[in-house]
């Protein structure tokens, strides 16, 4: 993939093709606002590529594609050749995937911070889906087959389309279990989450409760009061979510 990258041009160049902004999920962003999130600072992302570590580089290919549109990331062995730094980052943005993601890899540490599901091989010919990661299939008692069983299982994984898919519960008489990275970082945004809200419900109800609001056009109240419903149902599933990931 590094041939890929012209050694003339700077990291902006060819994470953005020659242009000042990228669009993501439907929006622009400039492209140095967007390498910040890749490492790079306002002055490096003007380097060209020829002057870049190893590690430097295989950050710009990472920020490279996650410019192009997707909804399916097929990876095999990401991690590799990779140092702390550009893993840290793949996995955050991998996190932030909205797509489905499908991973081969051997760093089962890797796969428990960024899938939500595993596709494992059984004996008989089946192929069977458990919810969580490595650690969590292992859990249920479950091992891989030794080399020489001729019953062996294998081991896929993938990562649902829904960032936010449940996981069952451990058998019980197991210790107790710590979040994975990911949902871990999902607990730790919550709150927040749950206090922007409140406060948007709160001026809008402010707004609707003012005793001209229904003295306004249709089309002026109505839109208002479907985003404070909108706004409150996302509120309560919020807070389900932030209880149910408290007692995992």
């Amino acid at each position: 993939m590094r041939r890929e990258l012209d050694p003339d041009k700077t990291i902006a160049e060819v994470v953005s093709d020659g242009r000042d902004y990228i669009k993501l999920n439907g929006k622009d962003r400039h492209v140095i606002g967007y390498l910040r999130g890749f490492l790079f600072s306002a002055k490096r992302a003007m380097t060209p590529v020829r002057a870049l570590s190893g590690g430097e580089r295989n950050r710009v290919i990472l920020a490279r594609l996650f410019t192009r549109p997707s909804n399916l990331l097929v990876l095999d062995e990401p991690t590799n050749d990779l140092d702390v730094e550009t893993l840290e980052v793949l996995e955050d943005r991998l996190v932030e995937f909205h797509g489905t993601l499908i991973v081969v890899s051997h760093d089962r540490e890797f796969l428990d911070n960024v899938i939500t599901s595993t596709l494992v091989f059984e004996p008989g010919g089946k192929v069977r889906s458990y919810v969580g990661g490595f650690s969590d299939w292992t859990r249920r008692g479950r091992r891989l087959a030794e080399k020489d069983d001729p019953n062996r299982a294998g081991i896929g994984t993938q990562r649902a389309a829904d960032n936010g898919a449940d996981r069952t519960s451990a058998p019980a008489g197991n210790p107790p279990r710590k979040l994975s990275y990911k949902f871990q970082r999902e607990l730790e945004k919550l709150p927040a989450h749950i206090e922007t809200l409140e406060t948007e419900i709160a001026a809008l109800e402010s707004q609707t409760a003012a005793p001209e609001f229904y003295a306004q056009p249709f089309d002026q109240v109505q839109p208002m009061l479907d985003e404070l419903k909108t706004k409150k149902d996302e509120l309560e599933l919020a807070v389900e979510r932030w209880a149910e990931l408290e007692r995992r």
